[in-house]
């Protein structure tokens, strides 16, 4: 929909108030709201109504507002989030944030307003309702379940929730309502596209249509000058420092901007600043740029053939890394095993389709580039920003905005050099936010795999050998590929005891995107191999499925394939006892099912899960620092990027009682590079784990200086009145006047600071040693009905059990397994990305309200003597066993395992016609 250039008066009412504009009739609606009225918590997720992110009111009707004209709406009411409450929470808004509804909260505005239109015509909605109702709008976080919850109960939560923090010393094990919902529900977080300076630039990113191509540059300043408004164009050339970046700094390899060549489609090669009307009008198809396609290679065994041109000169065979881990004799294992399974997959590409696409600006402050904008990893961001623009890394501040969704690949810098760039050249600030079209071509993926695998056993179940094999299409650029090659190796085992194993895990070059972090770091397509190998082992040993994991499974005492001795902690063996039941009723519903239908068909499938917490045999720090204020207020410098999965309210809860003060006392500093200390990248199921360690590190820390102060023992409490620290011990009592006392640099009185780094061992060449201090652990199983006929499945619960260590905040932790879950289904059921055909959220399928089935999440705490308040780390690992539980539920059905995930119904039924020809050709024999 084209802006147009002529402009109107059009007059509306919104939120109860009659507002006037004046801009092109064809602007969309969306744009008008956010960027004219600057009621941003209408979200742009798409601009073409797939994902429902810009939902709003329209006469009480819910439509997308970037599918609605500026013209359309002269005249009729438009409610926004913004206006479903008068100063305080709406009943909905409410229930939201009692049920975790809210996550990252980018998807939170749409879904408050469509349910709102809901309730006002069926104040108590079934889940069907519900589901029809929100059907439009897509989440990337939570799972929906809680969703649907919220909006059920609404009508019986009061608008008046209680937003009491627990006392003293109750903080862990709590589940108060997150310490940033509030802005979440109400429209007012900010995101990255959501505050933008009025006088910002507008900026447009040229990229590569090809995936390998030469390309120069014709007229710039004459194309610049026939297009007004229009304040400058930018290229490799206008680059001061090294235009080279990279997460792993020995792998760093891409430019900000192409130089000469592209090596992937969507590549950028050139920036155009200027006015935001003039940008909003403009047509790049005259961008004065000639390209020269070249070869290309798209997979691994392309890469690889003989005679393939290099990608990168300096990595023969197009080989980025290799992992590796061989413990005993496999060969012989093998040999001499009463039983042995064999078998491959493939995986494809998934997207990460958060329904944020990346957003921010950036500006000068004096000689400083300041950089506002959504990111998992902010001092890997300033790092990066300053080796590329040639400044000094204390020129460079990182501003977090909220981050609406990242699950790894905002943990790569994508538009921040692009904007710094423009905004260091022209001393304006710089604008830019992704399309949904450029999110999706230019930033990384999942790492297909292709894997092979062997695995063997004893008469008596036990496995004795496993050979793994694995390449990873890492795509142009380094990325993460190092990480994934490294990290599958050690986790292809399972959570299973296997005295001899051999496992590869190879990044290998090609044209196609770049493959970065999500959720798991390649372990879920590891895992696919292994678990779906499990199955046919326990099956051909005669052998429960569930019991087989259970006879395998690592134990306290036991010894992992990387020789690392697992002296206690081990919870793997209680989440699948915790799952027996719901394993002998599932088999048996299914059974029964089974026998009186022939055209469908019922499955019950488990998984299990391991995952090391953090870095692997890294360094893996983080710093929290702590203070009290000369007013009694405990500042908390937070620094771990919350992108919905808690860690503001968790670090804060473990801070909280560490130090022994209540948590309404606490007050957050954000993930700032100017004023918090470093606390690491959000990922790798680390913040819980290493920032909350730190957090309790630096609690206790703050609580032995005050009371060395106040010279009682450490059995002494603390209690803040006001702004006196009130401590007691026994019968007596001192009080300490916070205002009496000199404050520093920051206004703290008292202080402390912390770091914590996970022990760990570096791996030898044959992957032996310590790759992490801390493991969680969990199983799942999945339930399901298959169509014989049309390959379809319908999913009917998925049971999840998962060793957290602690559950320091339980709600916040069922959040996090059923976001994953729902994420698990995707990379099961449906999602494949393909460059150049599914690079928008309507050929690119994600799961929906309505393809999410109930999920029973069954907590299991075996503390962790490593982690803060024995607790571990749980983002990653919730993913993890989805996919393999229902590929392998599909089997117990159909007797098929799709072995190219996703299993669409196309493969599904495609293997079920090779079973039945095979039967049918047996049978004539």
């Amino acid at each position: 929909m084209q802006s147009g250039l002529e402009r109107a008066d059009i007059a509306f009412a919104v939120n109860g108030a009659a507002v006037s504009v004046n801009v092109p009739p064809l602007r969309r609606l969306s744009q008008v709201l956010r960027d004219e009225l600057r009621l941003t918590g209408t979200k742009v997720g798409c601009d073409a109504g797939d994902c429902g992110a810009c939902t709003v009111l329209v006469d009480g009707d819910p439509v997308c507002a970037c599918l609605m004209s500026a013209a359309s709406a002269a005249g009729a009411s438009v409610t926004t989030v913004e206006g479903l409450a008068n100063g305080r929470l709406s009943a909905l808004q409410a229930s939201f944030l009692a049920h975790g509804a809210a996550q990252c909260g980018i998807c939170t505005p749409a879904l408050l307003v469509a349910a709102t239109a809901l309730l006002d015509t069926t104040p108590r909605p079934t889940e069907t309702e519900v589901q029809d109702a929100l059907g439009g709008i897509l989440c990337r976080c939570t799972g929906y379940r809680k969703i649907i919850a919220a909006v059920m109960e609404a009508s019986s939560q009061t608008a008046s929730l209680d937003f009491r923090l627990p006392q003293s010393g109750h903080a862990i094990g709590a589940s108060p309502v997150r310490l940033d919902g509030v802005p979440k529900v109400t429209g007012a977080e900010k995101f990255g596209g959501d505050s933008f300076p009025a006088d910002a630039l507008a900026v447009l990113v040229v990229r590569s249509p090809h995936y390998h191509a030469g390309f120069a540059f014709g007229d710039l300043d004459g194309w610049t000058r026939k297009h007004p408004g229009i304040v400058g164009i930018f290229t490799a050339a206008d680059i001061p420092g090294k235009n080279c970046f990279g997460v792993i700094g020995p792998f760093a390899d891409q430019p900000a901007l192409a130089e000469g060549f592209a090596r992937l489609r969507g590549e950028a090669v050139a920036l155009v600043a200027g006015e935001r009307e003039a940008i909003l009008d403009l047509d790049l198809s005259d961008f004065p740029i000639r390209w020269t396609e070249l070869p290309h290679v798209l997979q691994p065994s392309e890469a690889q053939g003989e005679g393939a041109a290099l990608i990168h000169p300096h990595r023969p065979s197009n080989l980025l890394t290799s992992g590796f881990v061989e413990r005993g004799d496999p060969e012989a294992a093998l040999a001499n095993a009463a039983v042995t399974v064999t078998g491959a997959i493939d995986t494809s590409y998934v997207e990460h389709a958060y329904i944020e696409p990346e957003a921010g600006h950036a500006y000068m402050d004096g000689d400083t580039l300041v950089v506002v904008a959504c990111t998992q990893a902010p001092y890997m961001d300033r790092d990066d920003m300053a080796k590329v623009l040639g400044l000094p890394v204390d020129k460079v501040r990182i501003v977090p905005t909220a981050t609406g969704g990242g699950f790894g690949s905002k943990l790569d810098v994508s538009l921040q050099p692009l904007i710094g760039l423009v905004a260091l050249k022209t001393g304006r600030p710089a604008a830019l936010a992704y399309t949904r079209n450029e999110s999706m071509m230019s930033t990384t993926k999942r790492h297909p795999a292709e894997m092979k695998a062997t695995i063997g056993a004893d008469a008596d179940g036990h496995v004795t050998g496993m050979i793994f094999s694995g390449d990873f299409n890492t795509g142009a650029y380094a990325s993460w590929g190092p990480t994934v090659a490294n990290r599958v190796p050690v986790h292809a085992s399972g959570p299973y005891a296997t005295p001899n194993y051999r496992a590869e895990g190879r990044a290998i070059h090609t044209h196609g995107p770049i493959s970065g972090a999500f959720r798991g770091f390649g372990v879920p397509q590891a895992t696919i191999m292994q678990e779906t190998l499990y199955d046919e082992l326990a099956g051909k040993l005669g052998i429960d499925r569930l019991d087989f994991r259970l006879r395998n499974c690592l134990r306290n005492g036991s010894e992992t394939v990387t020789g690392q001795r697992l002296e206690s902690g081990v919870g793997i063996a209680e989440c699948l006892e915790a799952l027996r039941p719901h394993w002998a009723r599932a088999l048996a519903d299914a059974g029964a099912f089974n026998s009186n239908h022939a055209d469908k068909k019922r499955g019950v499938g488990v998984a299990s899960c391991w995952y090391g917490c953090g870095n692997t045999s890294l360094p893996n720090p983080s710093t929290i620092r702590v203070g009290i204020a000369a007013d009694g207020t405990v500042i908390l410098h937070q620094g771990a990027v919350d992108i919905g999965q808690g860690s503001n309210t968790v670090i804060s809860q473990i801070c909280a009682d560490a130090l022994g003060l209540p948590l309404e006392r606490f007050r957050l500093k954000s993930a700032d590079t100017a004023i918090s200390p470093d606390a690491g990248k959000t990922s790798a199921s680390r913040q819980t784990f290493v920032t909350g360690k730190a957090a309790e590190k630096a609690g206790r820390a703050l609580r032995e200086k005050i009371l060395r102060f106040a010279n009682v023992s450490e059995k002494a409490s603390l209690q803040l009145d006001g702004a006196v620290i009130v401590i007691r011990e026994g019968e007596a009592t001192r009080r300490i006047d916070l205002a009496s006392l000199d404050m520093d640099a920051d206004g703290f009185v008292f202080r402390a600071e912390e770091t914590y780094d996970p022990p760990t061992l570096p791996l030898d060449a044959k992957g032996q040693g310590k790759p992490y201090a801390v493991y969680g652990y969990g199983a799942q199983i999945a339930e399901l009905e298959v169509d014989l006929k049309l390959g379809t499945v319908k999913l009917l619960k998925i049971t999840a059990a998962h060793d957290v260590g602690k559950a320091i905040n339980p709600l916040l932790v069922e959040g996090q397994i059923e976001g994953g879950i729902a994420q698990g289904i995707g990379m099961a059921l449906m999602e494949e990305y393909i460059p150049g055909r599914t690079e928008n959220l309507h050929d690119y399928l994600i799961p929906t309200i309505g393809d999410v089935p109930p999920i029973e999440t069954i907590l299991v705490e075996v503390p962790d003597p490593e982690g803060p308040f024995g607790a571990k780390g749980l983002g990653e690992h919730v993913l993890i066993p989805t996919a393999p539980a229902i590929l392998n539920a599909i089997r117990h059905a159909t007797g098929v395992l799709v072995t190219k995930v996703p299993a669409t119904p196309t493969r599904i039924r495609a293997g079920i016609r090779e079973k039945d020809g095979i039967r049918e050709k047996e049978a004539r024999a």
